[in-house]
């Protein structure tokens, strides 16, 4: 499978300036290095090796990797530690889109009935939207961020849906972490953002066909801008 290659992924993090949030900090940065593939799919994390890198104690660094793992991101074996969670292989990728396709459209279309001017802001925000009309970090740093938006915004959708059987579903499957690990490319970020648009605009329009379409050409037109990262693949 082609992963993305950085240019820069040699080169070690800047250690962080100790501050009250140290532990965001440090989350942050394990974060962004996992999403930028500068620590592999499947790579033991060493806490001691993160501590000399970042310049910080055990603690926050555990607790970093705590909310890593709680996120699907990063494993903890019992007598080995922690490693970055593997890839996702093309087959279960083709089955997280299927299982998408079945049951985000239906949500999209149940939260436009369900929906409220506030849900609607909180929305906007999580969708991206804004930042993507004024600018933003540079294009690799707003694809790791956009990565968490996606997930949000996705959540959202099915929380206002008020079906929590399918929102704990999705949600286990931490299912945008793992697939914008698959390749970095600005368009996946700038295509999916117009598509977020869409599905906003008909969530406004309250209008729960639109909505359902929307999401489904979303999910669709998502599936097929990654699968080319497993065009390699054996």
């Amino acid at each position: 499978m082609r992963n993305a290659s950085y240019s820069d992924a040699s080169k070690p993090a800047a250690p962080i300036q100790r501050s009250a949030s140290l532990a965001n900090e440090v989350y942050e940065t394990i974060y962004a290095q996992l999403m930028a593939l500068k620590i592999a799919p499947g790579t033991r994390i060493t806490v001691d090796s993160l501590v000399r890198e970042l310049n910080v104690s055990q603690t926050p660094i555990r607790e970093a990797l705590g909310r890593l793992e709680g996120e699907g991101l990063v494993i903890k074996t019992h007598l080995v530690g922690y490693s970055a969670a593997p890839q996702v292989t093309q087959k279960q990728f083709e089955e997280l889109y299927e299982l998408r396709l079945l049951l985000e459209p239906h949500a999209a279309a149940d939260a436009a009935g369900r929906m409220t001017d506030a849900s609607l802001v909180a929305l906007t925000d999580a969708a991206g939207v804004m930042e993507r009309r004024g600018g933003g970090p540079d294009e690799r740093v707003r694809y790791s961020l956009f990565a968490r938006h996606d997930a949000v915004f996705h959540d959202m959708v099915v929380g206002i849906a008020g079906n929590e059987l399918i929102r704990t579903t999705l949600g286990h499957l931490h299912t945008h972490f793992h697939i914008f690990r698959l390749m970095y490319h600005a368009r996946v970020t700038e295509e999916a953002l117009e598509e977020h648009e869409r599905i906003l605009d008909a969530l406004k329009a309250r209008d729960a066909k639109a909505a359902e379409t929307a999401m489904r050409e979303h999910i669709m037109r998502s599936r097929d801008r990654l699968r080319p990262a497993f065009e390699d693949a054996p």
